[in-house]
């Protein structure tokens, strides 16, 4: 059994004038962050390896969610995970070497939501349904992946553990 959490970058704003790549936090992101770093190791949700998309926002995500945590990893940054399409997440998720028991990708959609909607064939029916209608920035989505090696990820092999949004831990975050 292989854990996979998908983490998909907090609220971002986009300056007039400024690269997508180069795009910041807005405030209600920067919020936000800091609350699913704390859910992550309330829950238990620990990974052992963190692979971050290099654009500013997803770095900045998971600095500000990983902040004062000593039991959060610094993230890898992997440039094929921006703007990357699902079946290129999958393949960074595939190179992960087997003694990861728990991995975090820090990304963008709408990569993320394809992805997680291809693993996941089973799992509480309602977390499901709101999966299916939107993954929202911040959403945080915790699969298991009935596979014994990460090279063996492949579609309807997970079953979605939780799926939380910003907004289920602070009204003011979302």
């Amino acid at each position: 059994m292989r854990r996979l959490i998908l983490f998909r970058h907090t609220k971002s704003d986009w300056p007039a004038g400024m690269r997508d790549f180069e795009r910041p936090l807005a405030a209600r992101g920067r919020r936000a962050a800091p609350l699913i770093g704390r859910l992550i190791v309330e829950r238990g949700l620990v990974p052992d390896r963190v692979v971050v998309s290099p654009a500013a926002r997803t770095v900045e995500t998971w600095a500000l969610a990983s902040a004062g945590l000593a039991q959060l990893l610094p993230g890898e940054r992997d440039g094929r995970i921006y703007e990357a399409p699902a079946f290129m997440l999958a393949n960074v998720i595939r190179e992960t070497a087997d003694v990861v028991a728990t991995l975090l990708l820090v990304g963008h959609n709408p990569g993320i939501e394809t992805l997680c909607d291809d693993l996941v064939a089973d799992g509480p029916e309602d977390q499901r349904r709101r999966l299916s209608r939107k993954y929202p920035t911040g959403g945080l989505a915790v699969i298991d992946c009935a596979i014994d090696h990460w090279r063996d990820l492949g579609p309807g092999c997970g079953t979605l553990v939780s799926f939380t949004v910003p907004r289920d831990l602070d009204s003011e975050a979302e």
